[in-house]
Parts: structure tokens; sequence; C-alpha cells
């Protein structure tokens, strides 16, 4: 919520101006950090909704925090002091709610906050990893290589998944194509080529009927079944918000014919990645699983990564525990011993990220080219079915005239 307050400065000078906050209580406490005596305060008039900006159009994408990521190493191997450096970045920002954040974040560390603890308040846009990342650079006073890591490895993720969604985008746009020219061929065109047929008063065969059937079907319910479809995806996304629905979701995700081998080399080129990424900035073992299973973003693997968590906290080596796991690969547990044992465990998971990053490009390269004809041939089958269930009567009745 935004505050308009009026205050002045150990000097006696007066300041005004607007403060962002969650409630009147942060929005003092913000203030007085930044030694100001406050005078009055109060939320700001709401503007006409006309006047607003409309926020939920405006978008923070991957790209633009691995950009942001890119400057503030720039910036800090400059020696360019942190504050000034979100000043810089905030002024210069493009994309307007970015830019807010960044004014907010210069506003909490001008509060006294450090830099980890103002981002870890914008979790929509910092994730805990980046988070423990930073506070990791803070704490080592490498902030400079502490966000070139992170613009690294946020390159990496964002290239893997592109990849990954790359192997879902082109057959989907292809079924729902299809599905919808089928809908109107079977609403609007088939009721007019059946009343040809039933006019001509000759015995119907029986696929021509069923496709007949379907049709009066669509366009007697079409409505109610658009309903109760949009009523499902609507308590099927509120489900898979729920504990149990991404437990569920996680496990059909990756028992997927062909694209659970997909996802399961995606989320071990994540996991490894995170890993190498966050002990090489020196965070131990078990903090280490803990952030990856908060951003690994699958149920199964993130109860695997809090599991092995625990019992590294017991004494057991990270390969002991991935052991225990069927979904784990045994290369994974092997590679893992053998970097615990030699002291290169970073170097291991690096190799092993870079693998299964390889993995995925190539499994995303064999999807696509064995869709394609797979696609081609459903679909042909399927429209030479309702070509030949409907033009195949009347050329048949048209002949013997």
């Amino acid at each position: 919520m935004l505050y308009r307050y009026e205050a002045t400065t150990t000097d006696g000078q007066k300041e005004s101006g607007t403060i962002e906050a969650a409630n009147i209580d942060i929005a003092v406490s913000s203030l007085q950090r930044r030694n100001l005596i406050i005078i009055s305060i109060k939320p700001a008039e709401k503007q006409p909704f006309w006047k607003r900006n409309v926020t939920f159009l405006e978008r923070i994408k991957q790209r633009d925090i691995v950009i942001l990521s890119r400057q503030l190493s720039t910036l800090f191997e400059a020696k360019v002091p942190v504050l000034d450096s979100f000043k810089i970045l905030a002024a210069e920002m493009e994309n307007p709610a970015l830019k807010r954040v960044l004014n907010e974040l210069v506003q909490e560390i001008q509060g006294g906050m450090s830099m980890s603890s103002a981002m870890a308040r914008h979790p929509e846009v910092f994730s805990k990893f980046y988070v423990s990342m930073v506070k990791s650079g803070e704490q080592s006073g490498k902030l400079d290589e502490t966000f070139s890591y992170l613009a690294d490895y946020l390159e990496r993720s964002y290239e893997l998944a592109s990849r990954a969604k790359s192997a879902f985008i082109y057959p989907i746009f292809v079924i729902v194509v299809f599905l919808l020219v089928m809908v109107l061929m079977m609403v609007f065109v088939v009721p007019k080529l059946t009343d040809i047929i039933k006019e001509m008063g000759q015995e119907i065969p029986f696929y021509t009927q069923v496709v007949i059937g379907i049709s009066e079907f669509l366009r007697n319910f079409g409505v109610f079944i658009l309903l109760i479809l949009a009523v499902s995806i609507f308590f099927a996304w509120r489900y898979s918000k729920t504990p149990k629905g991404k437990a569920l979701l996680s496990r059909i995700q990756l028992s997927i014919p062909f694209f659970g081998t997909l996802y399961k080399k995606f989320y071990l080129s994540r996991i490894t990645d995170n890993l190498e990424t966050l002990l090489s900035s020196g965070i131990p073992a078990v903090r280490a699983l803990e952030i990856t299973s908060e951003v690994v973003g699958n149920k199964v693997y993130e109860d695997i990564l809090l599991d092995s968590a625990n019992s590294v906290k017991g004494g057991n080596s990270i390969s002991d525990s991935f052991s225990r796991f069927d979904i784990i690969p045994s290369l994974v547990t092997r590679m893992v011993k053998i970097g615990e044992e030699s002291g290169k465990l970073n170097y291991i998971l690096k190799v092993l990220a870079k693998f299964y990053k390889q993995e995925v490009d190539n499994t995303v390269r064999n999807l696509v080219s064995l869709i394609e004809p797979v696609m081609i041939i459903v679909l042909g089958i399927a429209v030479g079915f309702l070509l030949l269930s409907i033009l195949g009567p009347i050329y048949s009745m048209t002949t013997s005239i």
C-alpha cells in the first residue's frame, strides 16, 4: 500500500514523499530507519481506475533477472556501492514492474536492511535460491563473483526450461487447432451434409450414423460440455495448488510415456546445477540440499532432497542419501560418491549438470522428430474417417442415380 508522509531530518529540514509498505507500521519503521522524524503519514489518495497502472499485465521475466544480475556483477566489480548500484539500475530500468521492485529495494537498503533481507521481501522476483546466494556473497565479500555465478546459472536454467517447453508447444498447438476445426465442422458443416443424406432416403452406413450422432450431440449439449470442461479445469487447477495435488501432479509428470523421461532428465539437470552453484558459493551441503528442494519444481524430488538433507545432518554422505531412492540414477550416485572421495564434488556436479542438459536436448530432438510423423498419421486417419463418413454416402448415392 502507498503512504504519503511529511517528516523532518535530524538537521531540521522538511521532507515529504511517498513510501510503499504492507501496512502503516512497516512504513513508519522504514522511515525511522532513515533517521526521519515523522510529522504525518496517511494512505495516499487512490487514483481513478483509468489512471492506475494495470499491474497484472506487467511481468518480470527470468531474462530480466539474468540481465539485472549481470549488471549488478559489473557494478560491484567496478566497486560501486550497493545503494548507488540499485539507484543507477532503477533509474535506467525499462520494465515498470522490476523498476518498482528496485525502487523498493533502494528504500529498504536505505532503511538499514541488508541486500539479501530486502530481496527476501520480494519472493515473486527473487527465489530463496537467489537470496541464499546473495547472502553468501555478502558474508564472503564477493558480491561481484556471486552475481556472475547467478547470471550464469539463471541463463543455463532459462535455456534448459525453454528447450523442455519446446517439446510440448508444437504438439499441443496442433492438437488444439485440430480439435477446434473438427468441432466447427461437426457443428456447422456436418449438419448441412446430413440433411442432404437424409433427403436421399437411402440406408445410412453405421460409421456415418456415428458421425451424425456426435454432431447432433455437440449441437445440443455443446454449451454444457464447455461449462463442465471449464469448471473441471478450474477445480483441477485449484487442486494442483494443494500439497496432495502437487504430489499427484508430480508423480503423473514423471510417469507419462516418453515425456516422463524428459522430465526426469530435466529435474536431474536442475538439481545437479543448483547444488554445484550453491556449494561453489560456500553454502553448506545441508543448506544447499534444502534450498534446492525449494526450487526444483517437482514434489517427488523435493521430498527426496529434504530427506537427503536430514540424512546428511545425521552424518551420512550425499551419495549414500541419494542411493536409497530408485528414481535417482546409479550414475548420479556413483559420480557424487567419486566427487566426495576425491574432494572434487563441485566439478563432478558441474559435469553431471552438463551431461543431463545435453540429454534433455537430445530427448527433445528425438521427441519432436517422433511426434511429427505420428501426429500426421493420426490426424490424417481422423480427417479421412470424417470425409469417408459424410462424403462417401453422398458419392455412392449420386453415382447410383
